[in-house]
């Protein structure tokens, strides 16, 4: 790739950044305006993120279009520790939810999710009771519990489902407990606990409560986590791979802006 085509390349994926970040930023300042708390714990991070590309890429397409070897250098500088900080986190959230899987139960066709099993940082922040009880409201607020009744109208579709961790673990009872369901969030609680679980005490039928303070729905929503940071490690992958090949180009645009300079002199 000529040095004329490296500028050309680097101005367009900066002015298409550019965009991309004035998009995030629209996304951020919408989330704090949301009533739903739950989103309003991302808004600094989203804002964060589309300020941080907006710099970046103005910084680049100015030093691209003019030639300008110092906003480059800086460019190239910014893009580094960028490129730091997302191998660094990605690592560490493969490091973070390396463990924790679900359990499977006969007869049911969900997993079933322990809080034990996950990693120590996910204990420390869902045992941590500020932070337990953001994450329970949100929990809560979604209301997936209640619209099980909806979405499985007799017990033997209820058997049949396919749950997802927040719904095993926070709308229903363990299973080692015995309770038998009289529909999808109804259970005969006057029997006796079988298990020595203390999420068999925690839960209640009533739509407030459930099973929102056992360990199982600490575990559930562990497990939801652990598929978000998945997700975004993937991502901070690929992102990786595309910075890093702006990154390559950038140092064309630089060495060719330093040797346009040279030239004048």
């Amino acid at each position: 790739m000529g040095m004329g085509t490296s500028i050309f390349v680097i101005r367009w994926i900066n002015f298409i950044s550019m965009l991309l970040a004035i998009a995030v930023i629209c996304f951020g300042v919408w989330m704090g305006t949301h009533r739903d708390s739950c989103r309003k714990t991302l808004t600094l991070p989203v804002l964060g993120l589309g300020l941080l590309i907006l710099v970046v890429s103005l910084i680049g397409l100015i030093g691209a279009c003019k030639n300008i070897s110092l906003l480059l250098w800086i460019y190239l500088g910014l893009l580094c520790l960028i490129l730091v900080a997302i191998s660094v986190f990605t690592v560490l959230a493969f490091i973070i939810t390396n463990n924790g899987s679900g359990h499977t139960t006969a007869g049911l066709r969900y997993k079933e999710y322990q809080l034990k099993d996950y990693s120590s940082w996910f204990l420390k922040q869902l045992n941590n009771t500020r932070n337990w009880e953001r994450l329970k409201s949100c929990v809560v607020k979604s209301d997936d519990c209640n619209k099980l009744p909806k979405k499985y109208k007799t017990i033997k579709q209820y058997k049949a489902a396919t749950l997802t961790p927040i719904e095993a673990g926070c709308c229903r009872p363990p299973s080692e407990c015995g309770y038998p369901p009289i529909n999808a969030s109804f259970y005969d609680l006057s029997f006796h606990p079988i298990g020595k679980n203390h999420d068999c005490e925690r839960y209640r039928n009533s739509r407030a409560i459930k099973c929102y303070n056992c360990d199982s729905c600490k575990a559930g929503v562990a497990q939801y986590m652990k598929t978000e940071w998945r997700v975004v490690a993937i991502f901070n992958i690929i992102l990786f791979v595309v910075l890093l090949i702006i990154y390559f180009i950038g140092c064309c645009a630089r060495r060719k802006a330093a040797r346009n300079r040279l030239q004048k002199i």
